[in-house]
């Protein structure tokens, strides 16, 4: 809830709400008890910095986006500038490389601009462990899950991506694939691409699927390029692979064009699964087979909490949102090896 949703519940300008708050005694005793019934019933206190109660902000929020190649992200980025100027709020996007520390690059941030709030889209858990605790602002991380961290000014919205991959595997498994390839990005624990590559051993293992992380796994940033790379590599080691898995449809690209120069045909020849459900996806030929991440709701919700928590004391808040397996014409069904 923000100081606009008070004022809409209370009858009341959003001004007049402000000076209710902030205990301007320019304000009839009628008005008061009114704002702050509706304050009282939805059972948010006040923050007690006064401009976390302003309309706007010099300073604004603070979009730190780690990757330049992401399209999710890219589209996470509209949307959430829409959100939150809608709000009134001013946005400033920060685009850094994926491996950079975008915790040390949100301390400066902190230090020279001071935002009233960060949205962080991806991030390196194992950089908040060690360097978040300065941050004091409210902030939202995107994509992936901050509540085994346990700060209090970090909330954090995120697809299960080990069900989702695990589904990816499903699928696959289910037209008769058993010699799956995954070209995937940093497979540190508190990475995305772990938690996906982790979904695909549960459900390799649920199928009784052979699986050598050594020989069947190719890392890849999450550029076309490199996971074009990356696919020729893997294919040197594993001519034997029927189907491969990219961790995002950004590197799925990639690889489709990999197979392609390689003389092979997806489907026909080998089938290929995406992950994210950018708007490329369903412009290649063929379109592609993902996992399809719900960009609405993650902005809707990410922007909505950090509006909340921008206004009023709220504790921060860790919530999974849907996705949808996009079944796409980039699988075909085979015989799997006899055994």
């Amino acid at each position: 809830m923000t100081i606009k949703d008070i004022a809409r519940l209370s009858g009341c300008s959003v001004a007049t709400v402000s000076r209710v708050v902030n205990r301007h005694p320019d304000v009839s005793e009628e008005t008061r008890r009114r704002v702050m019934a509706v304050v009282e019933e939805n059972g948010f206190e006040p923050n007690k910095n006064a401009k976390h109660l302003k309309q706007r902000s010099d300073a604004g929020v603070a979009v730190i986006v780690k990757g330049t190649m992401n399209q999710l992200f890219a589209d996470l980025v509209e949307r959430l500038q829409d959100k939150l100027r809608g709000a009134d709020v001013e946005v400033s996007v920060y685009y850094l490389d994926e491996d950079a520390n975008e915790v040390a690059y949100a301390c400066l941030l902190c230090r020279e601009h001071k935002p009233r709030g960060i949205v962080f889209l991806g991030g390196d858990l194992d950089l908040f462990r060690v360097g978040f605790s300065p941050i004091t602002v409210p902030c939202v991380m995107l994509t992936n899950s901050a509540q085994e961290l346990g700060f209090s000014n970090l909330s954090s919205f995120t697809t299960d991506d080990t069900r989702a991959a695990e589904q990816v595997i499903d699928l696959l498994a289910a037209r008769g694939h058993r010699r799956i390839g995954l070209v995937g990005g940093n497979f540190s624990c508190s990475q995305i691409s772990y938690r996906r590559i982790e979904g695909c051993q549960k459900a390799f293992e649920r199928w009784g699927i052979p699986f050598d992380l050594a020989r069947q796994y190719e890392s890849s940033r999450y550029s076309m390029a490199d996971a074009y790379s990356a696919a020729q590599r893997l294919l040197q080691r594993c001519g034997d692979l029927t189907a491969i898995f990219a961790v995002s449809d950004v590197m799925a690209v990639g690889v489709m064009r990999a197979l392609r120069d390689l003389g092979k045909s997806v489907p026909d020849d080998i089938s290929l699964v995406g992950y994210d459900g950018i708007a490329v996806s369903q412009y290649t030929i063929p379109r592609l087979a993902t996992v399809r991440q719900d960009v609405r709701l993650l902005a809707e919700w990410g922007a909505r909490d950090l509006l909340q928590r921008m206004n009023w004391l709220a504790p921060p808040v860790h919530e999974i949102v849907p996705f949808t397996l996009v079944p796409g014409e980039s699988v075909r069904t085979v015989q799997p090896p006899k055994t």
